[in-house]
């Protein structure tokens, strides 16, 4: 199989509202030793930086963990949460502006094999539904943030856009207050791989 080429960082460099929905259908790609893995993106969301509450760099906070998100668009930020999963953003916009895309779900389509070896999931829908889920079967860990996306060996490629993305509320951001219910989250509402399953606003 050839070797799938990274998109170029001018995709990264844009608002991460822009760049969560044009991630729909992309395919994340971990080149690594074991093997390449590989699945098609079904689920975002954008975290709009120093006004957003919901955001690390909510009010300009800026730790060890966050600086990444300060620097250049199309790097890896990956934190620990719930000290148990590992979460993979995309750094978004221009250097000094904050923001991400967090990556909520996939539909493997490359090193299936390998991921089961780190995911006791019962169902193929349930191997990468959701963030921690997709980092833990990708092998994706704290030594991976800030990684160059365009250059691998973790990178996004192009894919097969879906007929439609539609867009929800963010997943786990009560605390967020007025930003709680913005429509920030992007899926695949066909995906059977999303980690909460779609159902459209009344």
């Amino acid at each position: 199989m050839p070797r799938l080429q990274p998109l170029p960082r001018s995709f990264y460099a844009r608002p991460a509202i822009v760049v969560a929905e044009d991630s729909i259908g992309k395919h994340l790609v971990f080149e690594t030793p074991q093997g390449t893995l590989a699945g098609r993106i079904v689920e975002t969301e954008a975290y709009l930086g120093v006004r957003d509450r919901a955001a690390h760099s909510f009010g300009g906070r800026r730790t060890k963990r966050t600086h990444v998100m300060y620097g250049p668009a199309g790097f890896s930020y990956v934190f620990f949460i719930y000290g148990m999963h590992y979460h993979l953003n995309l750094v978004t916009d221009g250097e000094g502006d904050p923001t991400a895309v967090l990556l909520r779900a996939l539909e493997p389509t490359l090193g299936e094999d390998l991921m089961r070896t780190r995911r006791t999931a019962k169902t193929r829908c349930n191997l990468t539904s959701g963030p921690g889920k997709l980092c833990e079967a990708f092998g994706i860990r704290a030594e991976h943030n800030a990684l160059d996306l365009c250059n691998g060996p973790l990178y996004l490629a192009d894919g097969r856009p879906p007929l439609r993305v539609r867009r929800t509320p963010r997943i786990g951001v009560a605390y967020a207050k007025s930003w709680a219910g913005r429509l920030l989250r992007f899926v695949d509402p066909q995906s059977p791989f999303l980690s909460q399953i779609f159902r459209p606003r009344r």
